[in-house]
Parts: C-alpha cells; structure tokens; sequence
C-alpha cells in the first residue's frame, strides 16, 4: 500500500509540474506571435535589420514552445518525448544562432545602421521585462516534472532577453552616439554561446540552470 501510495504521490507531482509547465508555454508562442508581428512590422515600416531580425528570433522561440507543449501534452508520453524535445530545442537553438550570425555579418557588411523607431525602442523595452520573467517562471517549473528540455528552453527564453538587451544597445546608442556597429558586434559575441547551448542539447545534455 504504501508503495502505491508513494506512486500515487509522484504521478500527481509530475501532473501538476506538468499543467504548470503548459500554462508557461502557452504564454510562450502567444507573446512571440505578437513580438513577432510587431517587431517585423516595424522593422519592414522602418528599414530596421536589427528589427526584423529580433522578430524572427520569435518566430524561432515560437517553434520551441511548441515543441515544449508538445513534449507536455500527454502526461503518459513524457519519457518518450523527453529526448526528441530536447534535440528539437537544440536544432532551434542552431537554427537563432546561424540567423543572428548571417544577420550580423550583413550588417557589419553593408554598414547597415539600426534605425530607431519608438515602437521598436517600446518592442525592445517590453521584451527586456517580459522574457527574464518568463525564463524564470520555466526553469522553477523544470524541475517539477524534471525535465532537460524545459530547462533548455527556458535557457533559450534566457538569451532572446539578451537579445533584447543587444538590440535595445543597439537602437539607442545608434540614435545617441552614431555608433551604427554596436548591435550585430553584440549579437555576434551571442552567437558561439547560442550554438554551444545548441550542441550541448542535441547530445542529449542542455545547460541545466
């Protein structure tokens, strides 16, 4: 009895842990759906690279949410899903890091200035409040079902707030200073520790923070 009981006690653990970890990624492709759309709107409205490249960064953390929701659906197949979530995370993790880096070099380049619309300033701003919170709120769940893909995405949610940051930098010393290479300098720096995160999660061993 007291085997069952103890059984009975996990399973409504990793339930609950479970329904937690779908109310955070339900917020997840929800936020970037919006983040997305206004972020590529205005960087299109102003000729914004920077812009337009944050808002594909959503869409890519999108696609992660939905392979965490996928990963919690059903709470019978979590053993079976933990391993190909945690290498889809991984992909999507490779996947921002050659954007960031294409997108950065095009820039250096082409001497692309970020231009500074106030939506974007707002978008950028917004983003930098929002992300660090949920990024918090997914590794504190984690651990209820104890699952290394939630962890690895919440790492993910983690580094677009730093993107964030990077092209909040970027916008605003551009408009301040002329320095028109500070924002794909910073996203470089970010691009070898994205594709670390990346390969670390396709083997199967996401940073566990």
């Amino acid at each position: 009895m007291n085997d069952a009981s103890g059984f009975s006690d996990a399973h409504d653990v990793r339930a609950a842990g479970a329904r937690a970890g779908r109310r955070v990624e339900y917020f997840t492709p929800g936020w970037n759906v919006i983040e997305s759309g206004v972020a590529i709107g205005a960087g299109l409205l102003a000729g914004s690279i920077a812009l337009i490249g944050f808002g594909v960064d959503s869409v890519i953390e999108s696609v992660s949410g939905g392979v965490l929701l996928w990963r919690l659906y059903a709470q019978q197949a979590d053993e079976r899903r933990e391993q190909p979530a945690v290498k889809l995370v991984g992909l999507s993790f490779l996947l921002l890091a050659a954007y960031v880096a294409v997108d950065a070099i095009k820039a250096l380049v082409q001497r692309e200035a970020p231009r500074a619309p106030l939506m974007g300033i707002g978008l950028a701003f917004a983003s930098l409040v929002v992300l660090p919170l949920l990024a918090r709120a997914k590794r504190r769940v984690a651990t209820r079902p104890a699952s290394r893909a939630l962890h690895a995405d919440a790492w993910q949610t983690g580094l677009c707030a730093w993107l964030s940051a990077n092209l909040l930098g970027g916008l605003i010393l551009n408009a301040i200073a002329g320095w028109w290479w500070s924002d794909p300098v910073a996203a470089l720096v970010m691009v070898p520790i994205i594709a670390r995160e990346g390969v670390a999660a396709l083997r199967g061993e996401p940073h566990m923070a």
